[in-house]
C-alpha cells in the first residue's frame, strides 16, 4: 500500500511521515490553500527526507514553466498535477526528469471518453473529491464505472478512522491524505499520521 502524506509544512511533520512508514510527502504550492508553501521552505523539508520516498510538489493549474523552476527550486523527485492539465504536460515533466500524479475529482474521471481514459492508463492517477484538501468524503458509489486501470491512489476525506474500509472497498494501489490527518486546518498531528499509516496497511 503506497501511502502519500500531503500538505506538510514543517520539519516536524515531515519527520513524524518518515518515521511512520510513508512511501511519499507532499507539499503545496498551488495559490489559495492554507498549507501552501514556497519553494525555499520546500527545499530545507525535502533536505530531510531520505532517498526513496518520492518529495511531491502540487500544482493546480499554473503555467508549467513556473511548476518546473518551483520543482527544481524545491528539489522535488514528483510533481502532481491537480488542475486541468493536458497529457502533453505530464510528457514534457517526464522529459524534465520528474516523476507525475496527475489528479481528477471522480466526476472529471468518469466524464472522459474511452480513447482518454485508454491514454491516462499508463500515468499514475490520483482520484480525489470535488474539492482538493477540504476533507470531503470520498463517495464510492462514484466508480460504478469502474477504477483506472493503471496505478491510483483514492484520496478525499480519507481519515484514520475511515480508510480500511474504503481501501477494502475500492483496491487502491495507494492513499493520499492531507487534512485527515490534521488538528486543526492546516496543522498536522503526528499521531493522526501513524494512526492513518497503520489503518491503511491493516488491510493486505
Amino acid at each position: 500500500m503506497y501511502i502519500k502524506i500531503c500538505g506538510l509544512q514543517t520539519v516536524e511533520s515531515v519527520a513524524a511521515a518518515v518515521e511512520a512508514g510513508a512511501n511519499a510527502v507532499g507539499f503545496i504550492f498551488a495559490p489559495g490553500s492554507p498549507r501552501t508553501i514556497t519553494a525555499a521552505l520546500a527545499a530545507t523539508l525535502v533536505s530531510s527526507v531520505p532517498e526513496g520516498i518520492e518529495t511531491v510538489g502540487v500544482f493546480r493549474d499554473q503555467p508549467l514553466d513556473e511548476v518546473l523552476a518551483t520543482s527544481r527550486e524545491a528539489e522535488l523527485t514528483t510533481v502532481q498535477l491537480h488542475g486541468n492539465e493536458p497529457l502533453a504536460d505530464v510528457t514534457r515533466l517526464h522529459a524534465a526528469g520528474f516523476r507525475t500524479l496527475r489528479a481528477f475529482s471522480v466526476a472529471a474521471y468518469n466524464a472522459l471518453n474511452p480513447e482518454d481514459k485508454r491514454a491516462w492508463k499508463s500515468e499514475r492517477i490520483l482520484l480525489d473529491a470535488v474539492e482538493p484538501g477540504a476533507g470531503e468524503t470520498f463517495d464510492s458509489s462514484e466508480l460504478a464505472q469502474g477504477a483506472p486501470q493503471g496505478f491510483w491512489l483514492l484520496a478525499g476525506g480519507l481519515n484514520p478512522s475511515n480508510v480500511a474500509s474504503l481501501v477494502g472497498a475500492l483496491h487502491p494501489h495507494g492513499v493520499d491524505v492531507s487534512s485527515g490527518v490534521e488538528s486543526s486546518r492546516g496543522v498536522k498531528d503526528s499521531m493522526l499520521i501513524r494512526d492513518f499509516i497503520q489503518a491503511a496497511r491493516s488491510i493486505s
